[in-house]
């Protein structure tokens, strides 16, 4: 006599199911798309040419202090950059409050070539002042041209 059902044995299944990776995948290009453009926000200036050694990787994104072809003075903190124009005296004090915060991050100023000589001297010497041990200049390499 035949038993009146018979169990199949079902053998396990030993492939990896990768949709759910393709889609985390495609969100997360999503996002870094979205995103890139709102990170590479920032003044506007004509960088001077020259071959510098660039920041290490593994450090944090520079404080960038810049100043464009009319002379205003700008503050890019990476994550709250702004387009508002400020005073030596409000550079100074910002500055001084992430330095405190964060000593070791790098503070870098950012001038247009047009600009004189005199006013990089005045934003590098008020980074001074504020605390920043190292001020660097940034430039553009002549390649990017």
């Amino acid at each position: 006599m035949v038993p009146a059902y018979q169990r199949k044995r079902r053998r396990p299944v030993a492939e990896i199911n990768v949709v759910p990776y393709i889609d985390v995948m495609l969100v997360l290009l999503i996002i870094f798309m979205v995103t890139a453009p709102i990170v590479t926000q920032g003044v506007k200036v004509d960088l001077p040419q020259g071959e510098a050694e660039a920041l290490p990787a593994e450090s944090k994104p520079p404080v960038v202090a810049s100043i464009d072809e009319f002379g205003d003075y700008y503050l890019d903190v990476g994550s709250s950059s702004s387009r508002e124009t400020l005073d030596l005296e409000e550079i100074a004090t910002r500055v001084a409050a992430i330095v405190q915060l964060e000593p070791e991050r790098p503070v870098v100023v950012k001038a247009d070539k047009s600009i004189a000589y005199e006013r990089v001297i005045q934003l590098m010497v008020t980074l001074q002042g504020a605390g920043v041990p190292s001020v660097g200049l940034m430039t553009e390499s002549p390649e990017d041209n």
